[in-house]
C-alpha cells in the first residue's frame, strides 16, 4: 500500500470522525443548530438519526444523537461524494480508478476544520475564555462552509503531478474530422479551446445568463413579496412615493412626515428612475431595476479578474461568486423584507468606478463616483480613502520605477486626482451631515444619531466620546461582533480579498463605524453594508491574480528556494473555485434565496412557504382598495400602505407619533379613510373596539361594513 494511499484513507476518516463529533454538538444544541436551520427542520433531522430531544437544568430544549448514527451518515456523503469525484477524475485525467479515488479522498481532510472548531470550542470552555467560546457557538455554519468548500473543488484543482492536466472544459468538444492524425487532432482542439477571444466570448455568454437567472429569481421574490403585502412601507415602498409625488408637483417627498426627503439624506440617485417610472408608475418597475442594477455589478467583476488572471475562466467563476454572495441577497431583500432601498444602486457603480480606476480612465472614474455618491451621503467614506489609495499607489509605483509604461505624467495627474478625492470626501461629508441635511430638517438632530446610542445622543456628542475616549471607543470596537462581522463579509469569498490588502483597507473606516452602530450584531442583512460588497470584490478580483505570486514567495521562505512561478499554478486554479464555491456554501446556510435551505424550510420564517405561497390576505384587500377613491387621503397600517401611495396623500396609522399629526396620536386632520390590517405581522388590533378612533371620536368615524372576513377594518370620515 502507497503512502498516498494511506494518507487518502487517514483523511477520509479523519474528515468523518470530526464531522460526526461536530455533529453531535452542533445538533445537541438549539444555539448552534438553528444556525443551519429552523427549530422545526432540527426536531426532525434528531428525529430521522433517532436521536432524543430532552430538556437541560434550565429547562431548555436539547438533544442527543448517537455516534454511530452520524457517523455511518457522514461515511455515506464521502464515500458518494468520493466516487462521483473519481469518476470526473477519472474521465478528466485518464487515471486508474485507484488514483482517481486516492485523490479524491484527499478531499476529506477539509472536513478536520469541523474537528479544529470542536478542539477550539471544548479549550475557549475549559479555560473560561467566554468572547471566544460565544464567537465559535455562533459560528458552526462559517467553519462548514469552508470545510464543504474544499472538499468540492480540492478534487478537481489540486490533482497529483503525474497526472495529465486537462483542457479547458467550458468549451463544448469539437469534432475535427479534417484531422487524420489523432495528436493532430487533440493539439488543434486545445488550442481553439484555450484561445483568449474563444474562451473570453464563451465566459462572457455564461456571465450573461447567470445575469439573467438572477433577474428573474430576485424580481419573481421581490414581486411575490409584493402582492402578498409583505413589503413594509418605511424605508421600502416610500422611495416610489418619491418619484410619484414629484412628478406630480407634490415636491421630493413621502408623506410618511413633513418635509422634503432632504432632510432625512442627500439620496437622490433612484430619480434616475424617474423617465422609466412615467411610463411604468409602480413599485415593480423599482424592484425590476434593482435586481437588474445589482446584477449587472457581475460584469466589472469579470473585467477585473480576467485583466487580473489572464484568465476568461477566473472571471466567470468570480462573477458567479458575486452573484451567490449572501451579503449581495440582502441588500435585495433585506432581513426584515424591505425590498426597495437606493442605496443598492451604489454596487454596480462602484465596481465599474473600480474597473475604469484600473484601466486608467480617470474621467469615467470621477463620473461614476459621483453618481454611486449620490446614492447616500455617507458613501464619502468610501471615496476619501480611495482617494488616499490613488496616491499611495501612483507614489509607490513612482519610487520602485513602474511608470515608464504609463502615459507621460500619468502618475502625477493620479496623484492629483487621488489627493482631490481625498480633500472632497472629507469635507462633503461634513457639509452634508452638518449643514445641508439639517438645513432641510429645520436644524433637529439627525435621525441617524440613535444609531449610536453608546456614544452620546447628539452629533457633537458621538464626535467627542469616539475621538477623546479611546477606551470606549476600542471597548466597542473590537468585540466578538466586528470579527462576526467580518468573517461574514470575507468567508463566502474565501477570504481570497485579504490578498490585496490595500484595496480591501479602502472600506476599513466605513467597515469600523458600521460595527460601532447598534445594527452590528445582525451582520451584513440590512443595507448599511451595500458600499462594502463593491470593495470586497474589487479585492478578491485583483487578489485571485495574487494568489499564485504570495504562495510561491511563502514557499521559497520555508523552502530557503528562489520563486517559481508557474500560471496558472495548481494554487491558482484551487483559489478560482474555491471563491465561487465558498459563496455558494455559505449561502446554503445564510442566504434567503433559492440557493439557501432557509427558501426551503417550511419552519423558516424565510421559506417559500410562508412569504411567497398564495396569501388569502391579499385577496381580501382587493376589496378595500376597490372602496377607496383615488383623490382620497388615507392612513393605513404598514405592509398595505404601499398601496395607497398614488392616492391623494398616504398617511401612516401607527404607534409612532409623527410631526404631520403634530406629534400627536392620532392621524392628521385631512385625513379621510383609515384602513386597519389586523393580520400583518406586528398587528396589535384584533377587533373594531380596539380601534382608538371609534373608542374617543366617534362623531367624527363611522365604521365601514366589513366584506373581508375580519382581515381589514376600514374607517370613514362622516
Amino acid at each position: 500500500m502507497s503512502r498516498r494511499l494511506i494518507g487518502s484513507i487517514l483523511c477520509v476518516v479523519g474528515g468523518v470522525v470530526a464531522q460526526t463529533l461536530s455533529s453531535q454538538t452542533i445538533l445537541g444544541s438549539p444555539i448552534t443548530a438553528t444556525q443551519f436551520v429552523s427549530s422545526e427542520l432540527w426536531q426532525t433531522i434528531v428525529t430521522l438519526l433517532s436521536g432524543q430531544m430532552g430538556r437541560d437544568q434550565l429547562g431548555g430544549v436539547t438533544a442527543e444523537v448517537e455516534f454511530l448514527q452520524l457517523f455511518v451518515m457522514w461515511s455515506a456523503i464521502a464515500g458518494v461524494g468520493a466516487t462521483l469525484a473519481a469518476r470526473l477524475i477519472r474521465q478528466h485525467h485518464g487515471s486508474s480508478w485507484s488514483d482517481s479515488f486516492t485523490t479524491a479522498g484527499f478531499a476529506c481532510g477539509w472536513w478536520g476544520l469541523m474537528g479544529a472548531w470542536e478542539l477550539l470550542r471544548v479549550l475557549a470552555f475549559l479555560v473560561g475564555w467566554t468572547s471566544l467560546d460565544q464567537l465559535l457557538f455562533v459560528t458552526p455554519q462559517f467553519w462548514q462552509a469552508i470545510a464543504l468548500a474544499g472538499w468540492l473543488v480540492q478534487p478537481f484543482t489540486l490533482s497529483p503531478s503525474h497526472l495529465v492536466t486537462p483542457a479547458p472544459s467550458h468549451l463544448p468538444s469539437l469534432p475535427l474530422r479534417f484531422a487524420p492524425d489523432p495528436s493532430l487532432r487533440e493539439r488543434v482542439t486545445k488550442w481553439v479551446r484555450r484561445h483568449p477571444l474563444v474562451s473570453r466570448h464563451s465566459s462572457l455568454k455564461s456571465v450573461a445568463v447567470l445575469i439573467a437567472i438572477y433577474i428573474v429569481v430576485f424580481t419573481a421574490m421581490n414581486w411575490r413579496l409584493w402582492q402578498n403585502l409583505r413589503i413594509p412601507h418605511g424605508d421600502s415602498a416610500m422611495y416610489e412615493e418619491h418619484l410619484w409625488n414629484l412628478w406630480h408637483g407634490k415636491g421630493f417627498r413621502s408623506y410618511l412626515d413633513q418635509g422634503l426627503f432632504l432632510g432625512e439624506h442627500i439620496q437622490v440617485i433612484h430619480l434616475l428612475l424617474l423617465p422609466l417610472h412615467l411610463v411604468w408608475p409602480s413599485h415593480l418597475l423599482m424592484e425590476l431595476c434593482e435586481s437588474t442594477a445589482l446584477a449587472l455589478g457581475a460584469i466589472p467583476i469579470f473585467r477585473m479578474t480576467l485583466r487580473s488572471t489572464g484568465s476568461a475562466r477566473a472571471g466567470l467563476l468570480t462573477s458567479a461568486a458575486y452573484l451567490l454572495y449572501f451579503p449581495l441577497h440582502f441588500l435585495d431583500i433585506e432581513v426584515d423584507l424591505k425590498t426597495f432601498r437606493p442605496e443598492s444602486f451604489c454596487v454596480p457603480f462602484f465596481l465599474f468606478a473600480f474597473e475604469a480606476l484600473e484601466e486608467g480612465r480617470l474621467r469615467r472614474v470621477l463620473i461614476l463616483l459621483a453618481i454611486a455618491l449620490s446614492a447616500k451621503e455617507d458613501y464619502s467614506i468610501i471615496i476619501a480613502p480611495l482617494g488616499v489609495w490613488i496616491v499611495a499607489t501612483a507614489w509607490w509605483k513612482f519610487r520602485v520605477g513602474q511608470v515608464e509604461n504609463l502615459p507621460h505624467d500619468s502618475h502625477r495627474r493620479r496623484m492629483i486626482l487621488g489627493l482631490c478625492l481625498a480633500v472632497f470626501g472629507v469635507v462633503y461629508l461634513l457639509l452634508a451631515i452638518l449643514v445641508v441635511i439639517p438645513w432641510f430638517r429645520s436644524g433637529a438632530e439627525l435621525h441617524y444619531v440613535r444609531y449610536f446610542p453608546k456614544f452620546g445622543s447628539s452629533m457633537g456628542e458621538i464626535a467627542k466620546n469616539m475621538l477623546t475616549n479611546p477606551s470606549l471607543l476600542f471597548g466597542e470596537l473590537l468585540t466578538a461582533k466586528t470579527a462576526l462581522y467580518a468573517i461574514a463579509m470575507l468567508l463566502p469569498v474565501g477570504f481570497i480579498a485579504l490578498l490585496s490588502p490595500s484595496r480591501l483597507a479602502v472600506g476599513l473606516p466605513l467597515f469600523g463605524i458600521l460595527c460601532l452602530s447598534e445594527f452590528s450584531g445582525d451582520g451584513p442583512r440590512h443595507h448599511f453594508h451595500a458600499p462594502l460588497v463593491p470593495v470586497v470584490f474589487w479585492a478578491t478580483a485583483i487578489g485571485v491574480g495574487n494568489v499564485g505570486r504570495v504562495f510561491e514567495k511563502i514557499r521559497s521562505l520555508v523552502t530557503l528556494s528562489p520563486p517559481h512561478l508557474v500560471t496558472p499554478s495548481p494554487t491558482d486554479s484551487f483559489a478560482r473555485q474555491f471563491v465561487w464555491a465558498s459563496a455558494f456554501t455559505s449561502g446554503l446556510f445564510l442566504s434567503l434565496s433559492p440557493a439557501g435551505i432557509a427558501f426551503w424550510d417550511s419552519g423558516s420564517s424565510m421559506s417559500l412557504w410562508r412569504l411567497y405561497a398564495h396569501d388569502p390576505r391579499a385577496d381580501q384587500f382587493e376589496k378595500v382598495l376597490a372602496k377607496i377613491p383615488r383623490e382620497t387621503r388615507v392612513a393605513s397600517t404598514d405592509y398595505v400602505h404601499l398601496r395607497f401611495t398614488h392616492h391623494e396623500r398616504s398617511y401612516d396609522y401607527s404607534l409612532y407619533r409623527r410631526r404631520i399629526a403634530g406629534y400627536e396620536d392620532r392621524v392628521p386632520d385631512d385625513t379621510d379613510f383609515i384602513v386597519i390590517d389586523m393580520r400583518h405581522p406586528y398587528s396589535n388590533l384584533k377587533s373594531p373596539d380596539q380601534v382608538r378612533e371609534l373608542q374617543t371620536e366617534l362623531d367624527r368615524w363611522e365604521l365601514v361594513p366589513d366584506e373581508t372576513d375580519g382581515y381589514f377594518i376600514v374607517l370613514r370620515r362622516k
